[in-house]
């Protein structure tokens, strides 16, 4: 059953969005993110003429993005075969927690290895930014993103990016950031620091393991807290 969703707001498409990304890319993230933040809901129906209308762009582009969504399980058939958004097991979030803490892990290993003054400088300053921000669930989930991508960049690990980029599309379908329950920003801020001063110091047992525990906490939170 379909859950009651709030008022979908998707931003049309401008020259800027174009500068780096194609209209099927932008339609891709654009669907991608609103499934993560809750604008668009569990079994809700995704229609190819609304969201070309919502985005200001033609058909193909969606009718591209919607089939690199329903490939990445993001979308699956629904009653009538129209595609709706997909809704997680207890058993399948598991597996993506195992698989995350295994590729964040190596993720922190290789880049406490390879990193570089500038990776390292890059990464203090997005944990800052994220330990300094409002309280403000969807900007939350931004900087947070960035920040992990930051660590993925300092693996300097092309396949590993490919891999861990492609689970992220599937965290998508969790919706709530685990930092919605009121003690697990702090832990998370403290966390994110220890994974960084690891890599400063190029100790990649202590990076990888300090990764780990990192997903280990936000799994434990995410069934015990509710979120």
């Amino acid at each position: 059953m379909a859950t009651a969703a709030p008022a979908r707001t998707l931003t049309a498409i401008d020259a800027e969005a174009l500068r780096t990304r194609s209209r099927a890319d932008f339609v891709f993230e654009s669907l991608r993110d609103a499934i993560s933040d809750g604008r668009i809901a569990v079994g809700e129906r995704v229609r190819e003429e609304e969201i070309a209308r919502e985005l200001g762009v033609s058909r193909t582009p969606v009718r591209e993005a919607l089939q690199r969504l329903h490939q990445r399980g993001l979308l699956v058939f629904g009653a009538g075969r129209g595609l709706v958004v997909a809704e997680l097991s207890q058993h399948q979030v598991l597996q993506l927690y195992a698989m995350r803490e295994i590729l964040e892990g190596s993720a922190a290993r290789f880049a406490a290895q390879h990193a570089n003054a500038t990776d390292v400088t890059i990464l203090y300053r997005l944990q800052k930014e994220l330990a300094d921000a409002k309280p403000d669930a969807l900007l939350l989930v931004t900087l947070n993103r960035r920040f992990h991508q930051a660590i993925y960049e300092a693996a300097h690990n092309q396949y590993l990016m490919q891999t861990l980029n492609m689970l992220h599309d599937s965290f998508a379908l969790l919706h709530n950031a685990t930092f919605r329950v009121p003690s697990r920003r702090s832990e998370s801020d403290e966390e994110h620091r220890r994974i960084v001063a690891a890599i400063e110091k190029h100790d990649p047992d202590a990076a990888e393991e300090a990764a780990r525990e990192h997903i280990r906490q936000a799994q434990r939170t995410r069934f015990e807290g509710g979120a």
